[in-house]
């Protein structure tokens, strides 16, 4: 594997392998670093389905607000790097950020929409964020496929979407949310809840679970549902709410209020943010027609 810093090391080693194996599929799995077994297995699929596999560690400054914890954001690059090597990772990218960003950034990429609902309602300007990062490395690699999580299936919709109105050459493959025994979606900021947090943040799956039943029966409307969503994950005395939504998806448009969930034709997404203690978490389900479980989320 072969450690890249700056951007211009990266430009080599892709133009060396690009000219050595002209046609060959690149993947790029985009990470902030700390990486768990969820980022592991994007890494496997990116490597099952690509010639040449790049992943990035960077903890993006423009996706955090003034308040949040991008100082405290977990970190450990010699961990990273181990894990990337195991899994069969070509080129390692990772810049500090005065490389990414050697000048403040005049030109960022807005995103309108689909980024004013759910993570974008409470954190104004972190899909811009992700938007002009991602765009940055979208440029610098050229990859074929990206890979990206759908524990952030707000991410990734924003993704899809900037690609979509730009005209990327990249396809976005949705790789399933890993969880750990019990139920709780990996997350880098796990490690942050104390034991009493952790014990309790497992009403998430719990109730995920529940909802995608709920959904089902006769007479359920979207008040209704996210009313006893949100009564469900309160049994939680440490759970403190950001929000529980049913919407659209991937569009993340309301449903009509006097509609039954079970007459859905659209795929529609459950998705929760709640805060233990300070570590704010996130999960979701994606369901399509008739309230099955869609395939890689």
């Amino acid at each position: 594997m072969i450690v890249c810093t700056t951007k211009q090391q990266l430009k080599e080693q892709l133009a060396l392998y690009k000219e050595g194996f002209p046609g060959s599929r690149v993947g790029l799995v985009p990470t902030m670093g700390f990486l768990h077994e969820g980022h592991a297995s994007l890494m496997k699929r990116a490597k099952e389905e690509c010639d040449f596999t790049v992943l990035s560690v960077f903890v993006n400054p423009l996706q955090f607000g003034p308040n949040e914890d991008f100082d405290r954001y977990p970190r450990d690059k010699q961990r990273d790097a181990a894990l990337a090597e195991n899994n069969g990772i070509d080129v390692l990218f990772m810049p500090d950020v005065s490389e990414m960003y050697p000048t403040k950034p005049l030109t960022r990429v807005l995103l309108s929409e689909v980024t004013e609902r759910l993570c974008g309602a409470s954190r104004p300007g972190h899909f811009d964020g992700v938007g002009t990062v991602v765009s940055k490395l979208f440029h610098l690699i050229q990859p074929d496929r990206a890979y990206f999580g759908m524990k952030d299936a707000q991410q990734v919709a924003v993704v899809e979407r900037m690609v979509s109105d730009l005209d990327f050459s990249v396809e976005i493959i949705r790789c399933p949310t890993l969880r750990e025994s019990d139920g709780l979606a990996m997350s880098s900021r796990n490690v942050f809840l104390n034991e009493e947090e952790r014990r309790q943040a497992i009403i998430l799956n719990s109730a995920l679970e529940q909802a995608e039943q709920w959904a089902k029966e006769p007479g359920m409307t979207a008040p209704l549902f996210k009313e006893r969503l949100s009564s469900y994950i309160g049994q939680a005395p440490l759970a403190d709410i950001d929000y529980a939504e049913l919407l659209h998806y991937p569009d993340l448009t309301d449903l009509p209020d006097d509609m039954e969930l079970a007459a859905s034709t659209q795929p529609l997404i459950i998705a929760i943010a709640v805060r233990f203690g300070d570590t704010r978490l996130i999960d979701n389900r994606i369901v399509e027609q008739k309230w099955r479980c869609a395939p890689h989320v």
